[in-house]
């Protein structure tokens, strides 16, 4: 009986407990999925930046003239392409000139970079990965550890991957065949590459600046993809202060569509960019508040130089790996700031920027021979 009675009152809970679930609508999962579409629409959105192939690629038209040609010699004989070495600034497209490579051949290409190849067995689990013609492209390949590069120098040259198996006398080394592939490098400091690494890759291809021009066909196909309403004055404008690099010139693009929509009718014109832009402090060469910093200290402080690297670094609160790295290589391009042995030297050029008189000691100090 006892039993009896415990199972009567469960009985009708079961049916209590279905009817409470029936009345939940399904739409509500649906709403809820929708936010969830619209952030992976945006985030495909950002990633077709990159052009995918040559005939999107703006720019660059004598290294791409030379890759089409391996492509095509490459593909004819039904070989793999050589190794390639690609160097120059930071921002210029290497990363997405491997992956237009690896589309035009029909290939994978994994990515890495070399600080994250720390162990052997990091590099050793790409290269064995690997399938016949794929591409393994490695950024900032100036930065491999001695080990990886030893073990690189096979696995280039002849595709073999040495392993050495245990200890003392009792090790041994065994080889595995691997699958030809291309290994593209990307560094900012070829000179920092070690001889026998670097004579290895076959082809070896800087990468330039990028002309205004260039520049303007890169930000109106960046604010097509974007949908945002930009003139062609605007993107010049843009094109202008973005230091010859794509990079800049869609990070500054992104900025300057903030300010439209904000404080413009949203169509970026000539002089909504320009607006924008000083508001971030980048003038009409491209330099910002921390580039017209070292060249006003030099000039007011210093009498345009000669200063030492680790005066102006003091004077200007910025470390010395910075302003050598960072800042002084476009100072030196656009030909504002010099290097002397002496220390550097602010150029007329940069005087007649910041809206200074050239003083006649600086001037006969310029004309000297020793600069």
């Amino acid at each position: 009986m006892a039993i009896i009675s415990s199972k009567q009152p469960s009985e009708p809970s079961k049916p209590a407990k279905k009817q409470q679930k029936k009345p939940q609508p399904q739409p509500v999962i649906e709403d809820l999925l929708q936010p969830q579409a619209t952030v992976e629409e945006q985030g495909k959105q950002e990633q077709s930046l990159r052009p995918h192939t040559f005939a999107d690629y703006i720019g660059q038209k004598d290294l791409k003239e030379v890759l089409s040609i391996a492509i095509q010699a490459a593909k004819a004989r039904g070989e793999t392409l050589d190794h390639l070495l690609l160097y120059g600034p930071p921002g210029l497209g290497k990363t997405t000139m491997a992956l237009i490579l690896a589309g035009e051949m029909g290939v994978d290409c994994k990515i890495t970079s070399a600080p994250a190849l720390e162990r052997p067995r990091d590099i050793m689990g790409l290269l064995v990965s690997l399938k016949p013609g794929d591409i393994l492209f490695i950024d900032e390949i100036h930065r491999l550890s001695r080990m990886a590069e030893e073990i690189l120098y096979p696995a280039m040259e002849d595709y073999r991957l040495d392993i050495t198996i245990g200890k003392g006398a009792s090790a041994k080394t065994r080889s595995i065949t691997l699958p030809k592939y291309t290994l593209v490098g990307a560094t900012t400091r070829a000179g920092a590459l070690s001889s026998p690494l670097r004579d290895r890759f076959g082809s070896v291809q800087r990468l330039r600046f990028y002309e205004p021009e260039e520049l303007r066909k890169i930000v109106l196909r960046t604010a097509e993809l974007l949908q945002t309403p930009i003139s062609d004055d605007g993107a010049l404008e843009l094109a202008k202060r973005s230091r010859g690099t794509p990079r800049i010139a869609n990070r500054l693009l992104k900025r300057v569509r903030d300010y439209a929509e904000v404080k413009a009718a949203g169509t970026i014109t000539q002089n909504v960019a320009a607006t924008a832009l000083e508001l971030y402090q980048v003038d009409p060469c491209g330099l910002d508040w921390t580039d017209r910093k070292m060249l006003s200290v030099t000039i007011e402080q210093f009498n345009g130089g000669p200063v030492g690297i680790e005066t102006l670094a003091a004077a200007t609160g910025e470390d010395i790996q910075t302003i050598e790295e960072v800042y002084e290589p476009y100072l030196m391009q656009i030909g504002y700031l010099q290097r002397t042995p002496r220390g550097r030297v602010a150029t007329p050029a940069a005087y007649k920027h910041l809206g200074l008189k050239l003083p006649n000691e600086q001037l006969s100090l310029l004309s000297r021979s020793d600069l």
